[in-house]
Formats: structure tokens, C-alpha cells, sequence
């Protein structure tokens, strides 16, 4: 959750790790940190609070050096607070920065209290620096210090650390926690993320786990787990300035509500031909395996689990699969069966989330036919360990709530469930009509982000409440799920969703005029049932806001009815999220919320 960045340069560093931080900040920021190699001494600043707070005291101190590490934290173990904050240090010797959790930090905290070593945090991180200043004073280079360090924690780490009394090396080290080398001129960069140093390069090495690497400003090198050097692939990422900038716009989630019309265009482009899906655009091979494929196992969390839930409706429709659905939390701990002939999937933006990654590698060890994962980030850690990917080209998504991530993990799902369609000989007239709507799919989006006027004239009445509830039915529970998350995320307001013939087994009991209720009513078989569910609501004098299909006809004593835009029905779900999250982010703002850095949330949850 964390992000961590270091620089060896022949320039000043101090402002372009503070801009990296900038960049990372959507991984947390509840504390930053600096530490900067001067000569013999190092200079180190921490504030409470967003990295803006730590420019200041950059601005008001002016330290300057070629070399520092520097971190944003998410807090895990120990609250919010300067001295929590990272860079931490071992008697002003060592200092480093940490994204992870060490599980047995208890005991190792325990050892060294009793080698002498005292602790001036909470955390969990600053033993690794006392560690390595322990083999350091027997005797113990850097490098060899930070192998014995590794073989003691247990848990994941990204790990980059400094020694004042070497003012040309940085030290680096990985396991189960993103982090990559960025080559620059004249300088050697690390970080968690691209996106961090995407303005100084465009060559990134991802190291691996078991990684260490030692980097100055004109080389490194990279070891593996047994201390043998290794090369690494470089990849080349190019990150413009204007996808990390919010542009005209007041938040980076404004900016990506609306960015959704050319985010799903470039999911489906190169994906679709004539009449239906291309093959093997999930990577070579595909087709032919997804030819055996008789179930499907859906791995996600939060946003994304919402994205699966909505695919193994169509799945079922138009695949003729059944499917299972975990919380990626959960999976490892229910022992779970598998089928030789089913599909492990794992849905994540990042390709990074911790849990998602776990379940991806305990899946590997159990015998599924394949692993394949959506995900909107080629060099993450959950493309490089599957079988299988397709990528949503979505772009960066800097806001922590995910809007234009779930409509094109959505659109990359349906592109899969027409895919194992073709591949098993389902469904070919479906197939081509589903297809048919997805090459207009973009012009409904733009034509539904015109209902934003709409929205604004019911987001004042739900922005004054503490509670609301959505319903939906059949495909659209899950985005009612969706719709319920967008608002307590960014509003802080209490939401929940029910299936709407739940209504009557219990929620019926929370609607009286303080609970605004806001459902999804699409033309579909099931279309009168939810109006008779919404007939229960009015008749106990709850506030209806309900987006339907031009067809649906109801009179709402109070509330509003909102006729969205005519789409194929399997294609509905993408279209009824938009104004779900036009509506959560107008009641944020009314609420003067932190809409993009929303409190105790992080972007990437890179913990479990």
C-alpha cells in the first residue's frame, strides 16, 4: 500500500523523489519521508499527513544530495504519525523505506531489544534497518547484510535502504511487493511503481521476487536469491505527463468518469472482427485451451470482485459455464476443490493486490487447466505469473475510487465470455448481436454522462443523509454493490445494496423518509417484480431515485425517475454504473470529502 522510491543521480534528488512521492501518493498517505546522503551525515524529514506537508519543509530546508530514498505511507502497524513515518533509521546509520508487512516482526523485535536495540516507532518496518546494522557490526558487507536480513523476515517486502557511511550505493530488495529499476541518464532510480518515474525513463526492470540489486548513479547489478548475478529484462513503458495530470478537471476521478468513452474503445480495439471476437486474444494459445474449459473460478476483491460477479452472469448466458466467485481473502482458507478442466481467473487494476496475488499462486499449486487474468497493467505481478491476460488499456487511474477500471475490466470481460463462447461453439447469433452493441457501446457512455444535470438535482437531497440503500436484481446486484461502494468510499455516507426481493426479509425495517433508495431498473423479464419491490418503498414513504429504461413507467411521491440511454441488455451493466458514480462523486463534493485520496484508503493493496 505503501510507495517507495530512491535515486542515484549526479544531480540534486531531493525534488525529484518529492514528485515521485506526488505520483505514488494514491498508495497512501498518511505520513511521508525523506532521507538524503550528505557527506557523512544524512538528512532526514518526515511529516505527518500528505506528501505536500513534506515539500513544504523540503522548500523551507533545502537539503540537497545525489542520493536519498524517500516514502508515502498507508498505515498497517502503528497509527499515523511522525515518528511511524518512514524513512526509518538504526543509530543514524542506516536508514530505509519499506512497502509490506513483516509477519514475525514480534520476535525479531524481541531479539534485537535484546541485542541493544531500542524502537522509537510502532512499526513493524524499523527493525529491517536495526537488522541491518546488527550484520553490519559483525563484520558483514552491505549486500551480505541485506541476504541475512531477508533470510530472518518473513512476510513482503520492497525494501530500499542507504548507509551513511556510503555516500554512492543504494541497496534494494524484494519479495512479494512490487519493485522495479528505473534507468536513467546519469542516473539509477527505483520505485514501487512506473508511474513514480515515468518523467525521468521509459526503461524499467522488474525485479523478482528473491531480488537484491545494488544501483549508483552510472550502474547496478542484480542478484537472485542465491547471491548469483542475473540479468533482468528491460521494458519499455512510455508515461506521458497528461495521463498523470488531472487537466481541466477538479479531481483525478472527474477526469476518469469521463475518460470512459475513449477507455472502452481502446479495450475493445484490435479484439473484435466482422461478426465476432478474434481468437487467441487473451495470448497464443488461448482459444484452443478455453476449447476445455467446463468452469470458471472468479478470484477479485472489492471493486473488482463486483466486475466478476456481473461476468459469471454472462459466463452462464452466453458461455453455457458455471461459475465460482471468491473474495480473494477468503479462497485460500476454505480448502477449496478444483476441477482439472477448470479456469482460474483473477481480476485486479493493479495486478498487484496482495490477496489477489496470493490466491493466484495457491490456485497454480492446486491443478487448474489454466490461470488467466484481467488487469489493467502489463508489467504487474499478477500478468507476469498467468497464463493467460488481457489487458483493459484503461490508462492510469490515479483516483482510489475506480471508475473507468471497473467499466473496461467489464468490457474485457464480456470479450472473454464471448471468447470461451466461440471457443466451445456456444451461441453465435448472440454472440454477433452482442458484438453489434459493443462497437456503439462508447457513444451510449458519452450519451449517459449527459445525464449529469440530472444527477445534480437529486445529489443535494442524498448529501444530507447518513444511509442509503440501493437495490438491484439478477446482473445489476452487483452494480448496485458497485454503486453502494462508490458512495461510502468518497461520501463517507453509509451504503448498502440488497437484491431487491430481499427488500422484504429484513432491510424493509430501515425505510422510512431519512433512507434515500436508489435503484436500478432496466427493461428485462424480471422488470416487474422490481417495480413491485419499489411499490413496497413508497408504500412505507421512502424516497425513490430510480434509473430505469425508457419503457419502465412509475409515479414516485417523492424522489426522481431517470430514463438512461437504450442498450442491449448484456451490455446494461456497464452502462448503469456511470451514473452511479457521477451521482457519489456530486454528493463528495457537496460533503467537501477528500474525493480522490479518501480517508484510510489506498489505490493498490499491496498487503494482506
Amino acid at each position: 500500500m505503501c510507495g517507495i522510491i530512491a535515486a542515484a543521480s549526479e544531480r540534486n534528488v531531493g525534488k525529484l523523489l518529492v514528485q515521485g512521492l506526488h505520483k505514488m501518493e494514491y498508495r497512501g498517505y498518511d505520513s511521508a519521508g525523506i532521507a538524503l546522503h550528505q557527506n557523512d551525515q544524512i538528512a532526514h524529514l518526515r511529516t505527518l499527513g500528505k506528501v505536500k506537508l513534506l515539500e513544504d519543509k523540503m522548500i523551507a530546508e533545502k537539503p540537497k544530495s545525489k542520493l536519498g530514498i524517500a516514502h508515502t505511507r498507508w498505515a498497517t502497524h502503528g497509527e499515523p504519525s511522525e515518528e511511524n513515518a518512514h524513512p526509518h533509521k538504526s543509530n543514524e546509520r542506516i536508514y530505509i523505506v519499506h512497502n509490506g508487512i513483516i509477519e514475525n516482526y514480534i520476535e525479531l523485535k524481541d531479539y534485537l531489544k535484546n541485542e541493544g536495540y531500542s524502537f522509537t516507532s510502532q512499526t513493524d518496518s524499523e527493525l529491517i534497518a536495526h537488522m541491518l546494522e546488527y550484520f553490519l557490526n559483525k563484520g558483514n558487507t552491505m549486500m551480505d547484510s541485506m541476504y541475512l536480513t531477508k533470510e530472518k523476515l518473513e512476510g513482503a517486502y520492497a525494501i530500499a535502504a542507504i548507509d551513511r557511511e556510503d555516500n554512492t550505493n543504494i541497496m534494494i530488495a524484494r519479495n512479494k511487493s512490487p519493485l522495479l529499476i528505473g534507468i536513467g541518464t546519469e542516473e539509477i532510480l527505483a520505485a514501487s511503481d512506473p508511474l513514480a518515474i515515468g518523467q525521468l525513463t521509459n526503461e524499467f526492470i522488474f525485479l523478482e521476487d528473491g531480488d537484491v540489486a545494488e544501483i549508483s548513479s552510472q550502474s547496478f547489478k542484480i542478484y537472485d536469491e542465491s547471491k548469483k548475478e542475473v540479468k533482468r529484462e528491460i521494458s519499455h513503458i512510455d508515461i506521458s505527463s497528461q495521463a498523470t495530470s488531472k487537466g481541466d478537471y477538479k479531481h483525478f476521478m472527474e477526469k476518469e468518469i469521463y475518460e470512459q468513452p475513449e477507455a472502452i474503445l481502446n479495450t475493445i480495439d484490435g479484439r473484435v472482427g466482422g461478426d465476432d471476437v478474434l481468437d487467441n486474444i487473451f495470448g497464443l494459445g488461448s482459444s484452443e485451451v478455453f476449447k476445455k474449459v467446463k468452469r470458471v473460478q472468479i478470484i477479485a476483491c472489492g471493486t473488482s470482485l463486483h466486475a466478476g460477479r456481473v461476468a459469471a452472469n454472462w459466463f452462464s448466458a452466453i458461455s453455457e459455464l458455471p461459475t465460482q466467485i471468491d473474495y480473494a481473502s477468503e479462497y485460500r482458507y476454505r480448502n477449496p476443490h478444483v476441477d482439472e478442466d477448470a479456469l482460474l481467473l483473477t481480476i485486479s487494476q493493479s495486478g498487484e493486490t496482495a490477496d489477489t496475488l496470493a490466491a493466484l499462486r495457491y490456485g497454480k499449486e492446486k491443478g487448474y487447466l489454466a490461470t488467466l487474468t484481467v488487469c489493467n497493467v502489463p508489467t504487474s505481478s499478477l500478468a507476469r505469473e498467468s497464463d493467460y491476460s488481457i489487458f483493459t488499456n484503461a490508462g492510469p487511474e490515479i483516483g482510489v475510487a475506480s471508475t473507468k477500471a471497473f467499466t473496461t475490466q467489464l468490457a474485457a470481460l464480456m470479450l472473454l465470455a464471448l471468447s470461451l463462447a466461440k471457443s466451445r461453439e456456444r451461441n453465435p447469433k448472440l454472440r454477433t448481436r452482442v458484438i453489434t452493441a459493443m462497437r456503439s457501446l462508447s457513444d451510449t457512455i458519452e450519451e449517459t454522462l449527459k445525464l449529469k444535470d440530472e444527477i445534480l438535482k437529486i445529489a443535494p437531497e442524498i448529501a444530507n443523509k447518513d444511509n442509503a440503500l440501493f437495490l438491484g436484481r439478477g446482473v445489476f446486484y452487483p452494480i448496485a454493490k458497485e454503486g453502494a461502494l462508490k458512495l461510502k468510499e468518497i461520501s463517507y455516507i453509509h451504503a448498502e445494496a440488497y437484491p431487491a426481493g430481499e427488500l422484504k426479509h429484513g432491510p424493509l425495517a430501515l425505510i422510512d423518509e431519512d433512507m434515500p433508495v436508489i435503484a436500478l431498473a432496466p427493461e428485462s423479464e424480471i422488470a416487474e417484480k422490481l417495480v413491485s419491490n419499489l411499490e413496497e418503498v413508497k408504500a412505507r414513504g421512502g424516497t425513490l431515485y430510480v434509473f430505469s429504461d425508457p419503457s419502465i413507467t412509475m409515479e414516485l411521491k417523492s424522489g426522481r425517475l431517470i430514463k438512461m440511454p437504450k442498450c442491449d441488455f448484456l451490455l446494461t451493466p456497464i452502462i448503469y454504473t456511470i451514473p452511479l458514480q457521477i451521482l457519489s462523486y456530486e454528493v463528495a463534493l457537496l460533503r467537501g470529502t477528500d474525493i480522490d485520496q479518501p480517508r484510510n484508503l489506498a489505490k493498490s493493496v499491496t498487503v494482506e
